[in-house]
């Protein structure tokens, strides 16, 4: 470390003491981290978005029809590798379906044929809703230490993601989430700044590679802290996660944190019942989002959540992928049941 990246690393060690010494609230700095003791449990039913509901409730019909389009899109998915994208939802604000992609018309119009109507008409009906816009898996703040915080860069081979949130499994060991199309099994996880050793990846899963419709792995070895980066991309500000659980539609001041965008807020929930296929296949349910700043490449694995009166963080997810409008998210309720993990707070 150079001699002034020492003293200023000293500085910030002796600003955070002073700080936790006056009980300071959830923002803290990253340099000198002591030990994060476990904080007192939440109760779910003062979660900020718990009273959101969705504009327009989504018709049985419009139910049915959005299932049968997300099973041919992911079969045609499958058998074409990824030569198209596509995102799917019902938009809570229309009761519409959604589709997100770049595929042409032709094959658009095969997968969205569930009622007998052409592809045009059903536009024209407004029970469709077409984007014709790419979705891409995003790789791409930046020179984190231990305990290591979610929503920091992370480097291995060439591809950049963010750290998600520090998870716990039944043995008590704690880990890292983040996407599972960031890094292969056994790979060496460094900090952007490639100055430390971040962990070591384990338990990836991703359609493409195992099989399953989810995009997680964990990152271990090293020390995570409940607590995720806010601020700028290169801000050294944190604060404490309290909870986690599911997204709730309607809810319009969601926040992610990564190391290309940063923290931005502002982003609503339209669907927690997504799809989303890319070049490494299809993941469902996901939580499909808009408005605000849409994570960009290099935020894959970063933390989604929402923020109470406090400022602390409410886990709901970690991104996975974005089209130019819209944002996709791993449910932490999926990971959470499928991967045997909890949370970790502070």
């Amino acid at each position: 470390m150079p001699s002034t990246k020492r003293m200023l690393v000293g500085a910030v060690v002796a600003a955070t003491a002073a700080l936790l010494t006056l009980n300071a609230g959830p923002a803290q700095a990253d340099g000198g981290k002591g030990a994060v003791k476990p904080g007192a449990r939440v109760d779910a039913a003062l979660s900020p978005d718990r009273a959101a509901k969705a504009k327009v409730a989504a018709s049985a019909a419009t139910t049915a029809d959005l299932a049968a389009i997300q099973g041919r899109i992911a079969r045609y998915a499958a058998a074409n590798k990824g030569k198209y994208t596509f995102g799917s939802y019902i938009d809570s604000t229309t009761g519409r379906i959604v589709v997100d992609t770049n595929a042409p018309d032709a094959v658009l119009a095969s997968l969205t044929n569930v009622s007998g109507a052409t592809l045009a008409a059903r536009e024209a009906a407004g029970q469709i809703k077409i984007n014709r816009s790419a979705i891409r898996d995003s790789f791409s703040r930046r020179d984190d230490v231990p305990a290591f915080y979610g929503g920091g860069g992370i480097y291995n081979g060439g591809f950049l993601c963010s750290s998600g949130y520090a998870v716990r499994n039944g043995a008590g060991v704690v880990s890292m989430i983040t996407a599972g199309h960031c890094f292969a099994n056994g790979a060496t996880v460094l900090t952007e700044s490639g100055a430390r050793v971040y962990g070591t990846v384990s338990n990836r899963h991703l359609p493409t590679v195992t099989g399953e419709n989810y995009d997680a792995e964990l990152i271990g070895g090293s020390s995570y802290a409940g607590r995720i980066f806010t601020g700028g991309v290169t801000s050294s500000t944190s604060t404490r996660v309290v909870a986690a659980g599911t997204a709730y539609v309607g809810y319009n001041a969601y926040c992610q944190s990564g190391r290309t965008t940063g923290e931005t807020c502002g982003h609503t929930a339209t669907s927690i019942s997504g799809q989303v296929c890319t070049q490494t296949g299809c993941k469902s349910p996901v939580i499909v989002y808009t408005g605000g700043l849409i994570g960009q490449g290099g935020d894959s694995g970063s933390p989604f959540y929402a923020k109470d009166t406090s400022g602390n963080a409410w886990i709901r997810g970690h991104f996975i992928a974005s089209s130019s409008t819209t944002g996709y998210v791993e449910p932490y309720t999926t990971v959470s049941s499928r991967m045997g993990i909890s949370v970790v707070t502070s």
